[in-house]
């Protein structure tokens, strides 16, 4: 069993990244660097360089006279990722299927293994995350289109604070895990339409879901 050292910053950032996408702390609500020291019990510095990396993530937005808020959720800025990365993986998966290799099929089954590895850890959100954006990039690489191939890494990075809501609050991995073992199955059999259905299905449900609860998120917050 491997034992992953975290740093304090890194802890910081999760904790604060939990409470954000559990609703503790409310969009628009203002992130006292010195209540979260003390409540964390750390210092300044871990939770202003903490808020910072999720301000790359989308959870945290910097204002003038204001300074670090969370950011709102939107269902609508989820219609638009996902649909946008239907539309690119699809095509990206309908390329790379005939020239992927059985090694790098073997490569992206791994990565598959560990997803379930973490999830059966428990293993925080981010991990899991992280491990599924590789899953999906490791099966368009092939398609040799880097412009298309970047801005898919764009999309999934803005995508993924909502993956991480639908991880924590809906248990998305449980209709993933398999959907993923389908669509890798696929791809081994040179399956290519068939898998670009399931993948388009496993985007746009996904969208769903979390649309679901984003909105709740907001009924919840105006109560």
């Amino acid at each position: 069993m491997v034992i992953e050292y975290k740093t304090r910053t890194q802890v910081v950032v999760e904790a604060i990244r939990e409470k954000i996408l559990k609703g503790e702390i409310k969009a628009g609500e203002p992130l006292r660097q010195a209540a979260l020291a003390d409540e964390l019990k750390v210092s300044r510095i871990p939770i202003r360089e903490a808020l910072l990396q999720l301000e790359a993530e989308g959870l945290v937005e910097f204002e003038a006279h204001k300074g670090a808020t969370a950011t709102k959720l939107s269902a609508e800025q989820v219609t638009e990722l996902f649909e946008l990365r239907a539309l690119l993986e699809t095509e990206l998966l309908r390329l790379a299927i005939p020239k992927l290799t059985d090694a790098e099929l073997d490569q992206t089954e791994l990565i598959l293994q560990q997803m379930n590895d973490a999830y059966q850890q428990s293993a925080t959100s981010g991990t899991w995350s992280e491990l599924n954006s590789r899953f999906h990039l490791s099966l368009y690489r092939a398609a040799n289109r880097p412009l298309t191939f970047e801005m898919v890494q764009n999309l999934n990075s803005n995508s993924d604070r909502y993956i991480r809501v639908h991880l924590m609050l809906a248990g998305g991995v449980t209709k993933a895990g398999p959907e993923h073992v389908q669509l890798l199955d696929l791809c081994r059999q040179r399956k290519v339409e068939q898998a670009c259905v399931v993948l388009k299905q496993h985007i746009l449900g996904a969208a769903h879901e979390i649309n679901q609860l984003v909105q709740k998120l907001d009924a919840d917050a105006g109560q």
